[in-house]
């Protein structure tokens, strides 16, 4: 547009732009693709930001590959408002989610909002903390997809309490190249980025990569040297990374938007019931890792008694596959 003066002149000039790059054959939207997308977007309440107008988020103005359009559902206000992405493992263990929820309750109470990307683990976390105090989901299919299906309600209480953004078309299903397209997205809104766990190999890692070509903090929580899911953030902490303690590290090194004010933080959102005979072994280990863990903590992060639980953690004892330490504290061996 810049270039050719009018949206209807780049139209015009984008076939030939495209041959002349080696794409053959290449068609833009069509106008009534175009109108039926409007039209669907005025069925769910959703609104179409453009990029240079007031209500686009001006974070993302100073990016190379700003979206062009974005979709929007919620309270448009806080497409504006100073943030704090917030990103990290979909099979995080319990001391990973709790601390997502801490950051994320605390840094809202500072000021903040949690930007993140409404996948499982330390994102849900993230999502259901920060919500009282705004939040953003940036989806990386079309907004009105709900991915995964197990967040169908924070969805919801998202476009009814925050905000979700997504720079795709409505009703598409996202693919495995969405993700890294949407992560660019997240790190551009804000103004850091903090990843709680993350595998050596990792959609968090992408993140962070694109908040420092966009000049943002990265920030990461450092995790026990044998959890694999620890290992991106302890790289990134031996590459440069500031170390993430608490929420007074994020805030000492970014400062606050208004004067912090921290309460205790909230407890954890309940976890779905388990199994009536027990916790699966899986379930067990996905909540434990190389750092001991309290079991009184396990117990309630899987609601179930200690009746319950006691035959489990013997059999995943003889099986070699934990450990009790002194003190009541379990330990996962990796």
């Amino acid at each position: 547009m810049d270039e050719h003066g009018s949206a209807e002149a780049a139209l015009e000039a984008l076939p030939g732009i495209a041959s002349a790059a080696g794409v053959a054959r290449y068609t833009p939207c069509t106008l009534e693709a175009a109108q039926h997308e409007l039209a669907r977007g005025e069925q769910l309440g959703a609104t179409l930001l453009l990029h240079g107008t007031p209500d686009y988020p001006q974070a993302l103005m100073d990016i190379d590959d700003a979206p062009p359009l974005l979709w929007a559902m919620g309270n448009i206000s806080l497409a504006n408002r100073a943030s704090i992405a917030m990103v990290g493992a979909r099979n995080a263990s319990s001391l990973g989610t709790r601390m997502a929820h801490g950051l994320a309750n605390d840094l809202g109470n500072a000021g903040y909002m949690i930007t993140s990307g409404l996948a499982r683990g330390v994102d849900t976390a993230a999502h259901i903390a920060a919500l009282p105090h705004g939040t953003v989901a940036v989806v990386a299919g079309g907004l009105d997809v709900v991915y995964p299906r197990e967040n169908a309600k924070l969805h919801d209480d998202i476009a009814k309490r925050g905000l979700i953004l997504s720079e795709r078309p409505l009703g598409l299903q996202p693919q495995a190249r969405d993700f890294p397209r949407r992560n660019r997205i997240i790190s551009g809104l804000s103004r850091a980025v903090v990843v709680v766990e993350a595998a050596a190999k990792s959609g968090s890692l992408i993140t962070a990569r694109n908040a420092l070509d966009q000049g943002r903090d990265v920030m990461a929580v450092p995790g026990h040297p044998l959890d694999p899911r620890a290992a991106g953030c302890n790289m990134l902490i031996r590459d440069g990374a500031a170390l993430v303690r608490s929420p007074q590290d994020v805030l000492a090194s970014i400062g606050a938007p208004q004067p912090p004010l921290l309460p205790e933080r909230a407890a954890l959102p309940a976890r779905p019931p388990v199994h009536p005979h027990g916790p699966a072994h899986a379930q067990i280990l996905g909540l434990l890792g190389p750092t001991p863990m309290a079991e009184d903590q396990l117990l309630r992060d899987l609601k179930v008694d200690a009746g319950t639980l006691a035959p489990h953690l013997t059999m995943l004892e003889l099986e070699g596959k934990i450990e009790r330490q002194p003190g009541g504290l379990l330990t996962r061996l990796i």
